[in-house]
């Protein structure tokens, strides 16, 4: 009986209840658990493999190269962590992609944004939230190569088909003409039906110099802004302190 059960548990593709249907049958003997009992056991089981896998495969889809909690992020630092300390925080519990609202983190080099917003994006991936860390250079770098080869379309809906993306190190280069529109259509179509980071060394009033164009740099800045956190951190780099002191 046990057998036919399994075959009917792989047929439905239930992986889990299939594989531990024996010992839970024989858990079941010992500890005399009514029929329902098994089933809402077996149910459990299945359950929680499925979260396993989603998890593991919004990990796997978000390109992220390690695992950043915030408890590795020092608050103490500087008052302008601490001083941010419950809005951060208050990011974590990702109510703003269900509102598809946008974060932007704006500060020197080395003053942490790169790695909240890894943060974030870890902690949706484990929420199984469809979730993509890119740097802007390489978004844009896809997207022209997408172009000449005539596939753009289905490059820009890869970036659209998740909920939650993040535009790392936007500011550092500036953007030609081609890359300015190819940037703005990215966020364009992600514009209030998902949510998007922004990691800037530059402040709004500087933004609009990393691209080629006046207008279109007011159009992006109009779409950011709008539904958007922003956090501005300031103060020296960790990074940078951190490598003084393994020197030392």
């Amino acid at each position: 009986m046990i057998e036919t059960v399994s075959e009917k548990y792989k047929a439905l593709r239930m992986r889990a209840s299939c594989e531990n249907l024996p010992q839970v049958m024989e858990m079941a003997s010992q500890k005399n658990w009514p029929a329902l009992s098994v089933i809402d056991h077996l149910l459990d089981l299945e359950l929680e493999s499925r979260r396993q896998n989603r998890m593991a495969q919004c990990f796997k889809q978000s390109k992220l190269n390690e695992k950043p909690t915030i408890d590795q992020f020092d608050f103490n630092f500087h008052i302008s962590r601490k001083n941010q300390k419950s809005r951060i925080l208050n990011l974590l519990n990702l109510e703003f992609i269900k509102n598809q609202q946008d974060i932007i983190f704006i500060g020197n080099p080395g003053v942490g944004k790169t790695f909240l917003a890894k943060c974030i994006a870890y902690a949706a991936t484990l929420s199984g939230i469809k979730t993509l860390f890119t740097t802007t250079m390489d978004m844009i770098n896809h997207l022209t190569t997408a172009e000449v080869d005539h596939s753009l379309l289905k490059k820009l809906q890869y970036y659209q088909s998740f909920d939650l993306l993040v535009c790392d190190e936007i500011g550092y280069l500036p953007l030609n003409a081609q890359g300015s529109n190819l940037f703005f259509q990215v966020i364009s179509q992600g514009h209030k039906i998902r949510s998007t980071i922004i990691t800037t060394n530059l402040s709004f009033a500087h933004l609009g110099n990393i691209f080629d164009s006046t207008i279109l740099a007011a159009a992006i800045a109009d779409r950011l802004v709008y539904n958007s956190e922003i956090l501005v951190l300031e103060g020296p780099s960790y990074r940078k302190r951190q490598k003084i002191k393994k020197a030392t």
